[in-house]
């Protein structure tokens, strides 16, 4: 069982917050070789930058910290210069990383943009540095404030399991180990060290959906240990769910870009249905997340009434075996064309990976012209499979891997059958 994120009834969590942390570092990041952190400035990340440091070197862990100037607000890059000069005193590498807008604020959900630019920068900084994940600072309160925040949105049991300590996202693995500890315990321990902080403006600016649920949270005085704990149960309800659905669809098959979902799929109860379904649509496309849940629904209801529907770049069509969910040929048209490596490589679409390219090759979605003249049947795919599988423009003509397997060129899916395994069971 899962340990409670709530850390007993105390309501500022556990009695020493920095045994907790330097627990969930064990479990979460001991084994790894290289450790990022990412540090804004504020109490939260702060307190992680000083609790992980003297962590990792006692473990021989290589720790890095990047802090992500989003440049919205004056005084963004002082803060910025702050984290630097704590990590110099603490021997520990850093990098500010900006976010470059063009000076002008996106428009739209500007909390949204943001973090997606956050997470981006990390993650190539992440790669670049050869870190094995990022370690981030969201706390029990920011746990709480997650689930209400999408009790409000209506989100199913997935959304309502709140954040994961561990998820993979986007080709990195995002840790979180201070999700069982109290805020306000943070701050009290970084006081009581004589370690200062940085307070972001926005951070009490109603204008945004998390301040207006933090501060209805005050308001109500709800219980925070509370509401994490309630998000621990929902994850475990959800881990088991996941495990059945995995055993309902043990029959499960990959086949070059296709996912073909036995009969018993279609058989099970909404939510079984539901989460198989999603996965193999995430699975296809390589998203970090499923489609809307009325847009699955509505899918959903057509392959009940045996009706084949696309969704999210995918066709979903039931045959008499099971359910085939496949990459849609227009979807696949919109990918951009991936050039050829110097090493003959390339990844095409975030779903095959190509060798043997010849120099100055390009690799886009199969036109329907190029199989006109072919016998594709052969193949043993649908057309629609093919018409979405890579071409490869060279030399001024077209090759199709899977249907010129002498050509040299190879294209092979970037995801099999464990890695649809791994995304349900994914939180």
């Amino acid at each position: 069982m899962a340990a409670d994120p709530a850390g007993g009834t105390d309501p500022l969590g556990p009695a020493d917050p920095e045994e907790a942390v330097r627990a969930e570092l064990d479990r979460l990041a001991g084994a790894l070789p290289a450790l990022g952190l990412a540090v804004s400035g504020g109490s939260d990340s702060t307190a992680l930058l000083h609790i992980a440091a003297p962590w990792a070197q006692a473990r021989g862990v290589r720790l890095a910290v990047a802090t992500v100037d989003h440049r919205l607000r004056p005084g963004s890059g002082d803060e910025a210069a702050a984290v630097a000069r704590a990590c110099a005193a603490l021997g520990v590498p850093h990098r500010v990383l900006v976010w470059d807008h063009g000076g002008r604020a996106p428009a739209g959900n500007l909390m949204a943009a943001a973090r997606a630019a956050r997470l981006r920068l990390l993650a190539d900084w992440a790669d670049g540095a050869e870190l094995g994940a990022v370690a981030l600072g969201h706390t029990m309160d920011d746990q709480a404030e997650t689930l209400v925040m999408r009790l409000g949105r209506g989100a199913g049991l997935d959304g309502l399991s709140g954040m994961a300590a561990a998820r993979q996202q986007g080709g990195t693995l995002w840790l979180r180990p201070m999700l069982g500890v109290r805020r306000a315990a943070l701050r009290d321990w970084l006081t009581a060290r004589g370690l200062g902080w940085s307070d972001d403006p926005t951070n009490d600016d109603p204008g945004f959906d998390r301040v207006r649920v933090r501060q209805a949270i005050a308001a109500l005085d709800l219980p925070v240990p509370g509401l994490a704990r309630s998000a621990a149960w929902l994850s475990e309800a959800r881990a088991a769910l996941a495990d059945h659905a995995a055993t309902v669809a043990a029959g499960v098959e990959a086949d070059r870009g296709m996912l073909l979902l036995p009969t018993a799929v279609l058989a099970q109860p909404a939510e079984t249905r539901r989460r198989l379904i999603a996965a193999g649509l995430r699975w296809v496309t390589g998203a970090d997340y499923a489609p809307r849940g009325d847009d699955l629904s509505r899918l959903l209801a057509a392959l009940a009434a045996g009706a084949p529907a696309t969704l999210a770049g995918v066709i979903a069509r039931p045959r008499a075996d099971g359910v085939a969910l496949l990459r849609e040929p227009a979807a696949a048209a919109r990918a951009p064309a991936a050039e050829a490596g110097a090493d003959g490589s390339a990844i095409w679409d975030d779903r095959w990976r190509l060798l043997g390219l010849p120099p100055g090759a390009r690799v886009t979605a199969t036109p329907p012209a190029a199989l006109a003249a072919r016998d594709w049947r052969g193949a043993g795919l649908p057309r629609v499979a093919l018409l979405a599988a890579p071409a490869v423009e060279a030399g001024g003509r077209t090759l199709l891997p899977l249907l010129d397997p002498g050509a040299g060129v190879t294209a092979t899916p970037l995801r099999g059958r464990a890695d649809w395994l791994a995304i349900l069971r994914a939180h």
